[in-house]
């Protein structure tokens, strides 16, 4: 689910930067993979900030990279919950990529605004000693557009609630709202 991201442009960047209240800059990158670092918002001492994180944690029990937690258990899972509590951020991406098999082949499929405005990916980031900050995002049941292509897609923070996300006094039951998907007018879907 969403293992690649499209990261705005500096056009969209403005858009972000008017939005938050500050100077947010990400550079382009069309394929974002896990691994690579990405641009992410977070709240530190009631003002918002840019932190640069690589995308994926790797626990010691797990052999592989793990990108995405679902939200319906994000709050629960020894994993992700303190994460959860305590570190939510935002990922502004243009858009995210999914692949739907049609026939022999798979055909990938871009997903992304209706008026080519930034999306706000939810996410949990973790902070080590020495270490860059990772960041997990998070994924909800599909709306009924997205669902024609996938089983999941991410949990997409609407600009009018990030705030509310972001603030770390919000519990679980003041946020399971804005964990669902967002609305099908809000979304377009090109080949790509």
């Amino acid at each position: 689910m969403c293992g690649r991201l499209n990261i705005i442009n500096h056009s969209l960047c403005k858009i972000v930067s008017d939005t938050v209240g500050f100077n947010f800059y990400s550079d382009s990158n069309d394929n974002l993979c896990p691994s690579e670092t990405i641009a992410t918002i977070v709240e530190s001492n009631q003002h918002l900030s840019q932190v640069n994180m690589r995308w994926g944690i790797q626990p010691s029990w797990s052999k592989r990279l793990l990108i995405n937690a679902q939200s319906e258990t994000v709050a629960t899972k020894p994993t992700f919950s303190q994460a959860f509590a305590a570190n939510r951020c935002l990922i502004p991406i243009s858009g995210w990529y999914e692949w739907r098999k049609e026939g022999a082949k798979k055909q990938k499929y871009y997903f992304s605004h209706g008026q080519a405005l930034p999306l706000y990916m939810a996410g949990i980031s973790y902070y080590g000693n020495n270490t860059q900050p990772q960041v997990v995002t998070l994924t909800t049941k599909p709306n009924p557009l997205c669902e024609q292509f996938h089983h999941r897609m991410p949990v997409l923070v609407l600009p009018e609630h990030i705030n509310a996300w972001l603030a770390p006094e919000n519990s679980q039951a003041n946020l399971s709202s804005l964990m669902s998907a967002i609305s099908d007018e809000n979304l377009c879907v090109t080949t790509s």
